[in-house]
Parts: C-alpha cells; sequence; structure tokens
C-alpha cells in the first residue's frame, strides 16, 4: 500500500475519532490489506493525536482471550499504542458522550520500570521489568462501524482503544500468582464473570512478553514508566449510562469505574 492511500486511512480514522463517527471496515474497502499496512495506518493516525497535544504512555496487546475472539470474531490478537487522552484514573467518572460504541473488559496492567525491547523478550523478562501491576478496565470503541472488524481492521484502529482505567491497588508481579489469580466482575453489584489470569495466552506476562517481541522488529520498545495493558480476562461487557464495574483481583484489590450520559452510537 502507498504513502497517500495510508495517510489517507490514518486521517479517515482520526476524524472519525474526533467527530466521534464510525466508517466503513478498511479490509472491505481494501482487501489485500495486510497486518504490516494496517500498523502503518495505525501509525499515521496516532501521529495525528501527537501533533495534537498528546503523548505516548504504553502500549495494549488486545483479543487476547477466547471469550474476546468469539464475541469479536477476531482469533488473533491486536496491538495498539496507549495515549495520555486515554487515560483515567479509579474514582474517575467516564462520559460515554464522548465514546462511539464503548465496550469495556477488566484486565492487569503492567507499569515497567525498565525498557523492553523484544524480540526474545520472555515472561521472566518481562516480570523483573515490570515496577508494579494494577488491576485496570480498558474502554474499548471501535471507528469501525457496528464492530465489523477483521484484524487488519482493528490493527489499523488502533486496536480499538478508547480510555482505560488504573486501579489504585498495586501489586508486586513477583509475589503475586499472576496466571492462576480469580479475577471477579461485577455490573451494578451483580456477578458478571469469573475469569484467572491463565485465559490471557496462560499468563498476562506471557501476552506482555509477546507484545514486546511483535513490537521490536517494528521498531517500537517498551520504555520505562510506561503502562502495558496485558488483554482482556473478562468477557467484553457493553455499557450504559449509570453502569458501576468492579474488577477484583484475588491477592491485589479492586478497580471501580462508572459512567455517565450517551454514547453517540
Amino acid at each position: 500500500m502507498d504513502r497517500k492511500t495510508i495517510e489517507h486511512y490514518g486521517a479517515e480514522l482520526f476524524t472519525a475519532w474526533q467527530r466521534r463517527e464510525t466508517v466503513p471496515p478498511l479490509l472491505e474497502r481494501e482487501p489485500e490489506l495486510s497486518i504490516e499496512d494496517a500498523y502503518r495506518i495505525q501509525l499515521a493516525f496516532i501521529a495525528r493525536r501527537l501533533a495534537a497535544g498528546e503523548t505516548i504512555v504504553g502500549k495494549k496487546i488486545g483479543v487476547t482471550s477466547k471469550a474476546v475472539q468469539d464475541m469479536l470474531g477476531v482469533f488473533q490478537p491486536d496491538f495498539g499504542q496507549l495515549t495520555s487522552g486515554m487515560v483515567f484514573q479509579e474514582g474517575d467518572a467516564i462520559d460515554l458522550g464522548t465514546l462511539i460504541q464503548p465496550k469495556a473488559e477488566a484486565e492487569l496492567a503492567f507499569v515497567l520500570k525498565e525498557d523492553l525491547i523484544g524480540p526474545g523478550i520472555t515472561a521472566a523478562d518481562v516480570i523483573r521489568a515490570t515496577d508494579y501491576v494494577v488491576p485496570c478496565f480498558e474502554i474499548i470503541d471501535s471507528r469501525i462501524r457496528d464492530w465489523k472488524i477483521k484484524i487488519q481492521d482493528t490493527v489499523a484502529d488502533n486496536a480499538s482503544c478508547g480510555v482505560f482505567v488504573l486501579g489504585k491497588a498495586k501489586g508486586n508481579p513477583r509475589e503475586l500468582d499472576l496466571a492462576g489469580a480469580t479475577m471477579v466482575l461485577e455490573r451494578n453489584g451483580e456477578l458478571h464473570s469469573t475469569s484467572t489470569g491463565a485465559a490471557v495466552q496462560g499468563s498476562p506476562a506471557n501476552a506482555v512478553a509477546w507484545l514486546a517481541n511483535t513490537l521490536g522488529p517494528l521498531g517500537i520498545p517498551f520504555k520505562a514508566g510506561e503502562v502495558i495493558l496485558s488483554g482482556s480476562q473478562s468477557p467484553l461487557v457493553p455499557v450504559q449510562d449509570g453502569d458501576e464495574l468492579v474488577c477484583t483481583i484475588n491477592g491485589l484489590g479492586s478497580c471501580r469505574v462508572t459512567f455517565s450520559g450517551k454514547s453517540a452510537v
């Protein structure tokens, strides 16, 4: 795909994000679109957000669990970049009017104390390089109409990034059972789902290692201080005005998020 076409789709996704609109699936219009070209479109999209004043604060891996893969019909992980405009802290209320067609997922976030540059990164390397982990929610939000996405669509659309909420509970990954710890997700005080970290490629640390090794050859390192979202441990949860979600990871703690308003779609 030539540079002009890549810039066109990057600009289209940026405009859709700004205006809270959707666009037709890219793969329907570009049947030969490769994942590599999709990543170039993602970079063009993100470059516009950076030019508008945001900064890169981390990376994310998505579509890691079978529950999410089955729901979206995407059967391999995707990846995207986190910007300063996406960050919320526990206790903040999320205005759904700033989003298009949001869905929430509960996961574990890694905050790094050292750089990680793939390839060759192992789960043990990830744990050594991590300062702490926190429970979190990612509110994914596709610019692709009706969530009709294939892997190329979601990679181009920055892995359907919306916003994310970091919990206040911090844990030492060297002292936690990242694979075996149970996560309980409640919606409006009622049990929604239970899972363990093993739902995410056997362990959230494995998912982070995969992402480091995927982005490394593209010239994208993990940097000290960055937040790495390891992928949903829960089924996706559509959210609406007044909803409250709480995820609790055994041995670590909880993260809580509330929503108000109405999304664009």
